[in-house]
């Protein structure tokens, strides 16, 4: 049983972070591993309670109590075999997601939650250290083949599956190197990649093949792909960045936010020999107040911005959770501070850009903005300025970070005779398309969304192929299609 006085013993404590100044002259992650002691009383805090809503919090249904006591007793090896028994990528979704279950932690009712995400992370980088994440046995060939679209988190996580089924699986991406957004719109001092590679030769021994540099429907058609391939699974994102109509969008020096990771990312991995969009010297605007806004921020950090300042739509969120507005265990709304932002830049709320106003060259030299309230009665959100607060500011770089419009119209979608609907593929229970054969998961099912529930609809995805191609046997399906989370 758990330590029933661990949280009464020990108060949440995060992993360190690495010195400011030392992480800003390089591109290494930015948390450093706990010590295994400091690790075990993190652990220790789970109180293992009857009714354990972290798993309400987590589409994987990962077995958070369970690992928890095993790494609160140094049983490393079996907590490993319980965390990976539910989620192929642990150490994706214990540096990248947000953490649902610790909002939804029991023990954040009244005190501050267990440090899951921690804890999960941990667990992954001692398995591998320790030797204990190894191939899984190439099985009998069932000499069915699936073709999986796209290589992020949700296409890996139904590959693995489906190769450990038995069944022949290629991933076809159509950038240079396998990883989806992980590989290029995920700066490094907050996954490198490195952890994508050992992912990787663990795939690859376990059967699954890899083509890259292969856009479906321009380097090989759909009916080329359904031709070589018995099912097909579309994973391929969501990443059509929502724009501005803003007056000046057409000016240089103003760009997708996507594109500056996309383009500082690849200069990292030695894919470019210089980034398409540097921050070196520049009064820098970040307009967006999400995780894809925070990345931005550190990687102008480290590309030498004169100034940063990131515009919030909305005021500035409460720092701790109101029980009447967000009730537990539903994922609130608070203020959520990012390493980058100790690292320096400026942080405003409840402002917006009217302008962008630029040079005889036509370079955006400034942007003009104003203090708003937001409205969002009757189901429309209308942006109000506040009188007398209009104020321009300097921005020789303009970076929007105002989220996505879905997935992109791609000439996939003609061939295989599909519709975008709201931006994303529509399914069917089954998790296939109107398309025969055709399936969909991840963020091209539902929009741009957590990795957690990337790698969850991934292998409810793949288990719908196993049986699409006649096979009992189930594989585990944490979701459903029609899926809400409680937690948004």
């Amino acid at each position: 049983m758990a330590d029933p006085n661990g949280f009464l013993r020990h108060v949440r404590e995060l992993p360190p972070r690495r010195p400011v100044p030392l992480r800003l002259m390089d591109w290494r992650e930015v948390y450093q591993q706990s010590d295994e002691t400091k690790l075990r009383e993190q652990a220790s805090r789970c109180m293992d309670c009857g009714i354990p809503f972290c798993h309400n919090g987590c589409p994987l249904g990962n077995r958070i109590p369970e690992w928890n006591d095993l790494v609160r007793t140094g049983r490393f090896d079996a907590a490993s075999e319980q965390l990976h028994a539910t989620n192929n990528f642990p150490e994706f979704t214990g540096k990248l997601c947000p953490a649902p279950c610790e909002s939804a932690c029991v023990l954040g009712i009244a005190d501050d939650a267990v440090t899951i995400k921690q804890v999960e992370a941990d667990i992954a980088e001692r398995a591998f250290a320790d030797g204990n994440v190894t191939p899984q046995p190439i099985p009998e060939p069932t000499g069915k083949s699936v073709a999986v679209v796209g290589s992020g988190p949700a296409g890996l996580a139904a590959a693995q599956q489906l190769a450990r089924a038995g069944h022949a699986v290629t991933v076809y991406e159509r950038d240079d190197a396998i990883g989806g957004l992980m590989r290029y719109g995920i700066p490094d001092f907050k996954l490198e990649k490195r952890h994508i590679d050992r992912r990787l030769e663990q795939l690859r021994a376990e059967g699954v093949q890899f083509v890259v540099n292969c856009e479906i429907g321009v380097s090989i058609s759909m009916r080329e792909l359904r031709y070589r391939h018995d099912a097909i699974l579309l994973a391929v994102g969501a990443l059509a960045g929502r724009d501005t109509d803003v007056p000046g969008r057409d000016l240089a020096g103003v760009h997708m936010a996507m594109d500056h990771l996309v383009g500082a990312n690849r200069v990292v991995a030695g894919r470019a020999p210089f980034a398409p969009i540097d921050a070196r010297g520049k009064h820098v605007v970040i307009i967006g107040g999400g995780d894809t806004a925070a990345d931005c921020l550190g990687v102008a950090h480290r590309q030498g911005a004169a100034s940063v300042t990131q515009l919030d739509l909305y005021p500035e969120p409460p720092k701790q959770r109101d029980a009447e507005r967000d009730p537990w265990p539903s994922w609130p709304n608070l203020l959520r501070d990012y390493p980058a932002h100790e690292e320096g830049g400026e942080r405003v709320f409840a402002h917006a850009a009217f302008e962008f106003l630029g040079d005889e060259a036509g370079h955006v030299r400034t942007m003009r903005v104003s203090e708003v309230t937001v409205d969002k009665t009757g189901g429309r959100r209308v942006v109000n300025q506040v009188p007398g607060s209009q104020r321009d500011i300097p921005a020789d770089l303009v970076l929007l970070a105002i989220g996505f419009a879905g997935s992109e119209e791609q000439p996939l979608l003609r061939q295989a005779g599909l519709e975008l609907s709201g931006g994303v593929y529509e399914c069917a229970p089954d998790w296939q398309t109107d398309a025969e054969g055709v399936f969909v998961a991840g963020d091209a099912h539902r929009g741009a969304s957590l990795i957690v529930w990337a790698i969850a609809e991934g292998r409810a995805a793949a288990a719908a192929i196993h049986g699409y191609l006649g096979f009992a046997t189930p594989l585990p399906a944490p979701v459903e299609p029609d899926s809400v989370p409680l937690t948004a």
